[in-house]
Protein backbone atom coordinates (compact mmCIF):
# COMPACT_ATOMS: atom_id res chain seq x y z
CA UNK A 1 0.00 0.00 0.00
CA UNK A 2 1.31 3.27 -1.01
CA UNK A 3 0.68 5.89 2.07
CA UNK A 4 1.40 9.48 0.93
CA UNK A 5 1.47 11.55 4.83
CA UNK A 6 1.64 15.06 5.04
CA UNK A 7 3.30 16.64 8.19
CA UNK A 8 5.35 13.67 8.67
CA UNK A 9 8.25 15.28 10.44
CA UNK A 10 5.67 16.08 13.25
CA UNK A 11 5.24 14.67 16.70
CA UNK A 12 1.99 12.80 15.49
CA UNK A 13 2.85 11.83 11.58
CA UNK A 14 6.38 10.83 12.90
CA UNK A 15 4.96 8.27 15.07
CA UNK A 16 2.61 6.68 12.21
CA UNK A 17 5.65 6.71 10.20
CA UNK A 18 7.86 4.91 12.73
CA UNK A 19 4.44 2.40 13.41
CA UNK A 20 3.59 1.78 9.74
CA UNK A 21 7.16 0.93 8.62
CA UNK A 22 8.35 -1.04 12.07
CA UNK A 23 9.03 -4.42 13.20
CA UNK A 24 5.33 -5.57 13.34
CA UNK A 25 4.24 -3.81 10.09
CA UNK A 26 0.57 -3.44 10.64
CA UNK A 27 0.26 -2.36 7.10
CA UNK A 28 1.18 -4.99 5.21
CA UNK A 29 3.17 -3.99 2.40
CA UNK A 30 3.39 -0.02 3.31
CA UNK A 31 5.52 1.95 1.20
CA UNK A 32 5.68 5.89 2.64
CA UNK A 33 6.31 9.38 1.22
CA UNK A 34 6.80 12.12 3.56
CA UNK A 35 5.36 15.56 2.60
CA UNK A 36 6.92 17.95 5.21
CA UNK A 37 7.22 21.86 4.44
CA UNK A 38 9.61 21.61 7.97
CA UNK A 39 8.53 24.66 9.95
CA UNK A 40 9.53 25.17 13.70
CA UNK A 41 7.65 21.99 14.53
CA UNK A 42 8.66 19.75 11.88
CA UNK A 43 11.87 17.39 12.71
CA UNK A 44 13.76 14.95 10.40
CA UNK A 45 15.65 14.03 13.76
CA UNK A 46 11.79 12.42 14.69
CA UNK A 47 12.77 9.73 11.21
CA UNK A 48 16.01 8.50 11.94
CA UNK A 49 14.79 5.47 12.62
CA UNK A 50 13.84 4.78 9.14
CA UNK A 51 15.54 7.73 7.03
CA UNK A 52 17.79 4.52 5.32
CA UNK A 53 14.90 2.08 4.89
CA UNK A 54 13.90 1.54 1.06
CA UNK A 55 9.99 1.94 2.02
CA UNK A 56 10.21 5.34 3.08
CA UNK A 57 11.16 8.94 0.99
CA UNK A 58 10.43 12.34 1.86
CA UNK A 59 9.86 15.59 0.07
CA UNK A 60 10.00 19.14 1.62
CA UNK A 61 6.55 20.64 0.18
CA UNK A 62 4.58 23.41 0.67
CA UNK A 63 0.96 21.95 0.67
CA UNK A 64 -0.76 25.88 -0.42
CA UNK A 65 2.33 24.85 -3.38
CA UNK A 66 -0.60 23.33 -5.80
CA UNK A 67 1.95 22.72 -8.92
CA UNK A 68 4.42 20.95 -6.00
CA UNK A 69 1.47 19.00 -4.67
CA UNK A 70 0.48 17.46 -8.05
CA UNK A 71 3.55 16.29 -9.14
CA UNK A 72 3.72 14.24 -6.25
CA UNK A 73 0.83 12.80 -6.85
CA UNK A 74 1.29 12.59 -10.06
CA UNK A 75 4.98 10.65 -9.70
CA UNK A 76 3.64 8.59 -6.37
CA UNK A 77 0.41 7.97 -7.24
CA UNK A 78 -0.36 7.41 -3.47
CA UNK A 79 -3.80 5.01 -2.52
CA UNK A 80 -4.41 6.53 0.95
CA UNK A 81 -3.35 9.87 1.93
CA UNK A 82 -2.98 10.39 5.82
CA UNK A 83 -3.42 14.40 6.58
CA UNK A 84 -1.06 15.51 9.66
CA UNK A 85 0.18 18.68 8.41
CA UNK A 86 -1.25 21.59 10.39
CA UNK A 87 -0.43 24.93 12.56
CA UNK A 88 -0.97 22.73 15.97
CA UNK A 89 -1.09 25.47 18.55
CA UNK A 90 -3.38 27.65 20.25
CA UNK A 91 -1.04 30.47 21.18
CA UNK A 92 0.36 31.14 18.41
CA UNK A 93 -2.76 31.30 16.34
CA UNK A 94 -3.86 33.73 18.77
CA UNK A 95 -0.74 35.35 18.50
CA UNK A 96 -0.75 35.03 14.89
CA UNK A 97 -3.62 34.08 13.11
CA UNK A 98 -3.01 33.93 9.13
CA UNK A 99 -0.35 31.01 9.16
CA UNK A 100 -3.26 28.31 10.59
CA UNK A 101 -5.71 29.13 8.51
CA UNK A 102 -3.32 29.51 5.50
CA UNK A 103 -1.88 26.20 6.19
CA UNK A 104 -4.77 24.40 7.56
CA UNK A 105 -7.72 25.36 5.20
CA UNK A 106 -5.32 26.70 2.25
CA UNK A 107 -3.21 23.82 2.49
CA UNK A 108 -6.13 21.24 2.95
CA UNK A 109 -7.90 22.59 -0.52
CA UNK A 110 -4.76 22.09 -2.24
CA UNK A 111 -4.38 18.14 -0.82
CA UNK A 112 -8.10 17.73 -1.95
CA UNK A 113 -8.01 19.10 -5.37
CA UNK A 114 -5.09 16.77 -6.30
CA UNK A 115 -6.55 14.16 -4.46
CA UNK A 116 -9.75 15.01 -6.35
CA UNK A 117 -7.93 15.24 -10.17
CA UNK A 118 -6.15 11.46 -9.79
CA UNK A 119 -8.07 9.89 -6.61
CA UNK A 120 -7.22 7.35 -3.62
CA UNK A 121 -8.74 4.47 -1.82
CA UNK A 122 -8.68 6.91 1.00
CA UNK A 123 -8.05 10.32 2.46
CA UNK A 124 -8.12 10.84 6.39
CA UNK A 125 -8.17 14.33 7.63
CA UNK A 126 -6.14 14.14 10.86
CA UNK A 127 -8.32 17.04 13.67
CA UNK A 128 -8.93 17.75 17.06
CA UNK A 129 -11.62 17.29 19.71
CA UNK A 130 -10.98 21.19 20.19
CA UNK A 131 -13.64 21.99 17.39
CA UNK A 132 -16.04 20.99 19.77
CA UNK A 133 -15.10 23.57 22.17
CA UNK A 134 -15.76 23.86 25.99
CA UNK A 135 -18.21 21.00 27.39
CA UNK A 136 -19.75 21.17 30.22
CA UNK A 137 -19.55 18.00 32.50
CA UNK A 138 -20.41 15.92 32.43
CA UNK A 139 -21.48 15.70 28.84
CA UNK A 140 -19.28 13.78 26.20
CA UNK A 141 -18.96 14.63 22.41
CA UNK A 142 -20.56 12.43 19.77
CA UNK A 143 -19.32 13.13 15.98
CA UNK A 144 -22.57 14.61 16.36
CA UNK A 145 -22.02 16.98 18.75
CA UNK A 146 -22.61 20.74 17.46
CA UNK A 147 -18.88 22.59 16.37
CA UNK A 148 -17.94 25.48 18.72
CA UNK A 149 -14.34 26.14 18.08
CA UNK A 150 -12.98 29.03 20.51
CA UNK A 151 -9.84 29.86 18.81
CA UNK A 152 -8.28 30.34 15.29
CA UNK A 153 -6.60 27.15 15.62
CA UNK A 154 -10.00 25.22 16.18
CA UNK A 155 -12.18 27.52 13.75
CA UNK A 156 -9.39 26.36 11.12
CA UNK A 157 -9.22 23.06 12.25
CA UNK A 158 -13.03 22.74 12.14
CA UNK A 159 -13.30 24.51 8.48
CA UNK A 160 -11.17 22.22 7.08
CA UNK A 161 -13.45 19.15 8.05
CA UNK A 162 -16.53 20.55 6.58
CA UNK A 163 -14.19 21.22 3.43
CA UNK A 164 -13.17 17.51 3.47
CA UNK A 165 -16.45 16.30 4.23
CA UNK A 166 -17.75 18.75 1.29
CA UNK A 167 -15.52 16.98 -0.91
CA UNK A 168 -16.91 13.53 -0.45
CA UNK A 169 -20.40 14.90 -0.47
CA UNK A 170 -19.68 16.67 -3.82
CA UNK A 171 -17.21 15.07 -5.69
CA UNK A 172 -17.29 11.55 -3.64
CA UNK A 173 -13.89 11.84 -2.59
CA UNK A 174 -13.47 9.08 0.38
CA UNK A 175 -12.68 11.65 3.16
CA UNK A 176 -12.77 10.48 6.69
CA UNK A 177 -12.28 13.01 9.64
CA UNK A 178 -10.82 11.67 12.64
CA UNK A 179 -11.36 14.10 15.59
CA UNK A 180 -8.30 13.36 18.67
CA UNK A 181 -8.12 14.39 22.34
CA UNK A 182 -4.60 15.81 23.49
CA UNK A 183 -1.93 13.67 22.36
CA UNK A 184 1.11 12.97 24.40
CA UNK A 185 4.14 10.70 24.37
CA UNK A 186 7.86 10.80 23.00
CA UNK A 187 9.18 13.40 20.37
CA UNK A 188 6.63 16.28 20.92
CA UNK A 189 7.75 19.81 20.22
CA UNK A 190 7.95 21.10 23.58
CA UNK A 191 5.49 24.11 23.47
CA UNK A 192 2.33 21.91 24.38
CA UNK A 193 2.05 20.91 28.54
CA UNK A 194 3.16 17.96 29.31
CA UNK A 195 6.77 18.24 26.96
CA UNK A 196 6.78 21.54 27.95
CA UNK A 197 6.14 21.13 31.96
CA UNK A 198 8.97 17.82 31.42
CA UNK A 199 11.42 19.92 30.31
CA UNK A 200 11.18 22.93 32.60
CA UNK A 201 10.70 20.57 35.67
CA UNK A 202 13.95 18.79 34.58
CA UNK A 203 15.72 22.09 34.29
CA UNK A 204 14.44 23.62 37.59
CA UNK A 205 12.76 26.14 35.70
CA UNK A 206 9.08 27.68 36.34
CA UNK A 207 5.83 25.59 35.51
CA UNK A 208 3.91 28.38 33.71
CA UNK A 209 -0.13 27.11 34.67
CA UNK A 210 -2.83 29.44 32.72
CA UNK A 211 -5.58 30.73 34.65
CA UNK A 212 -6.74 28.14 38.20
CA UNK A 213 -4.90 24.82 36.24
CA UNK A 214 -8.16 23.38 36.62
CA UNK A 215 -9.25 22.95 32.33
CA UNK A 216 -9.82 19.63 32.00
CA UNK A 217 -8.28 17.69 29.13
CA UNK A 218 -8.67 13.78 27.78
CA UNK A 219 -5.00 12.44 27.65
CA UNK A 220 -4.33 9.82 24.25
CA UNK A 221 -0.71 8.80 24.05
CA UNK A 222 0.48 9.03 20.47
CA UNK A 223 1.19 5.11 19.82
CA UNK A 224 -2.65 4.64 20.45
CA UNK A 225 -3.88 7.37 18.34
CA UNK A 226 -1.52 5.55 15.48
CA UNK A 227 -3.25 2.27 15.85
CA UNK A 228 -6.57 4.16 15.39
CA UNK A 229 -5.14 5.97 12.43
CA UNK A 230 -4.53 2.36 11.34
CA UNK A 231 -7.94 1.13 12.36
CA UNK A 232 -9.60 4.23 10.54
CA UNK A 233 -7.79 2.97 6.77
CA UNK A 234 -8.40 -0.51 7.29
CA UNK A 235 -11.98 -0.77 9.10
CA UNK A 236 -13.82 2.76 8.67
CA UNK A 237 -16.83 4.13 6.69
CA UNK A 238 -15.57 6.80 3.88
CA UNK A 239 -17.49 10.32 4.84
CA UNK A 240 -17.65 9.55 8.16
CA UNK A 241 -16.23 11.30 11.92
CA UNK A 242 -14.41 9.23 14.12
CA UNK A 243 -13.41 10.63 17.55
CA UNK A 244 -10.32 9.38 19.00
CA UNK A 245 -10.09 9.73 23.11
CA UNK A 246 -7.86 8.38 25.45
CA UNK A 247 -10.64 7.32 28.46
CA UNK A 248 -8.65 9.43 30.71
CA UNK A 249 -9.96 13.35 32.11
CA UNK A 250 -7.74 15.74 34.23
CA UNK A 251 -7.41 19.01 35.54
CA UNK A 252 -3.79 20.30 34.05
CA UNK A 253 -3.01 20.75 37.42
CA UNK A 254 -3.33 17.07 38.40
CA UNK A 255 -1.28 16.33 34.73
CA UNK A 256 1.57 18.85 36.10
CA UNK A 257 1.72 17.38 39.46
CA UNK A 258 2.17 14.13 38.16
CA UNK A 259 5.30 15.31 36.07
CA UNK A 260 6.75 16.59 39.41
CA UNK A 261 6.35 13.75 41.11
CA UNK A 262 7.96 11.57 38.39
CA UNK A 263 10.73 13.97 37.82
CA UNK A 264 11.73 14.35 41.68
CA UNK A 265 11.03 17.96 41.47
CA UNK A 266 9.04 20.16 44.04
CA UNK A 267 5.24 22.14 43.20
CA UNK A 268 7.19 25.32 44.03
CA UNK A 269 8.06 25.12 40.31
CA UNK A 270 4.02 26.20 39.46
CA UNK A 271 3.69 29.50 38.66
CA UNK A 272 -0.02 30.72 37.58
CA UNK A 273 -0.07 33.02 35.26
CA UNK A 274 -2.67 34.89 33.21
CA UNK A 275 -5.23 32.96 31.36
CA UNK A 276 -5.28 33.13 27.51
CA UNK A 277 -8.33 34.57 25.95
CA UNK A 278 -10.96 32.52 25.08
CA UNK A 279 -9.36 29.52 27.18
CA UNK A 280 -11.73 26.11 26.63
CA UNK A 281 -12.73 25.00 30.14
CA UNK A 282 -13.54 21.25 29.40
CA UNK A 283 -12.61 18.59 26.61
CA UNK A 284 -14.55 15.40 26.72
CA UNK A 285 -15.26 13.19 23.89
CA UNK A 286 -16.60 9.53 23.29
CA UNK A 287 -14.74 6.92 20.96
CA UNK A 288 -17.81 4.45 21.16
CA UNK A 289 -18.57 4.74 17.39
CA UNK A 290 -14.49 4.06 16.31
CA UNK A 291 -15.13 0.96 18.70
CA UNK A 292 -18.05 -0.52 17.61
CA UNK A 293 -16.99 -0.12 13.74
CA UNK A 294 -13.31 -1.30 14.17
CA UNK A 295 -12.68 -2.92 17.47
CA UNK A 296 -10.28 0.08 18.18
CA UNK A 297 -9.54 0.89 22.43
CA UNK A 298 -6.47 2.54 23.62
CA UNK A 299 -4.36 0.47 25.50
CA UNK A 300 -2.00 2.95 27.36
CA UNK A 301 -3.01 3.76 30.39
CA UNK A 302 -2.14 7.41 31.50
CA UNK A 303 0.03 6.96 34.81
CA UNK A 304 2.44 4.25 32.79
CA UNK A 305 2.56 6.66 29.20
CA UNK A 306 4.00 9.51 31.32
CA UNK A 307 6.21 7.57 33.27
CA UNK A 308 7.78 6.34 29.75
CA UNK A 309 7.34 10.08 28.53
CA UNK A 310 9.13 11.83 31.04
CA UNK A 311 11.84 8.58 30.76
CA UNK A 312 11.95 9.30 27.46
CA UNK A 313 12.87 13.19 27.94
CA UNK A 314 15.21 12.18 30.52
CA UNK A 315 17.33 9.96 27.95
CA UNK A 316 17.74 12.07 25.37
CA UNK A 317 18.31 15.43 26.55
CA UNK A 318 20.37 16.50 23.07
CA UNK A 319 17.03 15.84 21.13
CA UNK A 320 15.18 18.28 23.58
CA UNK A 321 18.32 21.19 23.63
CA UNK A 322 18.56 20.77 19.92
CA UNK A 323 15.05 21.81 19.69
CA UNK A 324 15.30 24.47 21.90
CA UNK A 325 18.34 26.34 20.93
CA UNK A 326 16.04 27.15 18.05
CA UNK A 327 12.61 28.51 17.46
CA UNK A 328 11.14 27.23 20.84
CA UNK A 329 13.69 29.00 22.82
CA UNK A 330 12.52 32.02 21.14
CA UNK A 331 8.75 31.70 21.22
CA UNK A 332 9.21 30.19 25.48
CA UNK A 333 11.03 33.44 26.15
CA UNK A 334 8.42 35.99 24.44
CA UNK A 335 5.42 34.52 26.12
CA UNK A 336 7.00 32.65 29.35
CA UNK A 337 10.31 34.36 30.25
CA UNK A 338 9.30 37.36 31.53
CA UNK A 339 5.95 35.76 33.76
Amino acid sequence: MKILVTGGAGFIGSAFIRMVLGAQEPVRGARVLNLDKLTYAGNPENLAAVAGDGRYRFARVDLCDAPAVEAIFEGFRPEVVVHFAAESHVDRSILSPEPVFETNLRGTFTLLEAVRKRGVARFVHISTDEVYGSIPAPEQADEGFPLRPSSPYSASKAGSDLLALSYFTTYGVPVTVTRASNNYGPCQFPEKLIPLMISNAMEDKPLPVYGDGLQVRDWLHVEDHCRAIVAVIEKSRAGEIYNIGGNRSLPNLDVIRKILEATSKREELIRMVADRPGHDRRYALTSAKLTAETGWAPVMEFERGLEATVGWYRDNPGWVERVKSGEYQRFYEINYGAR
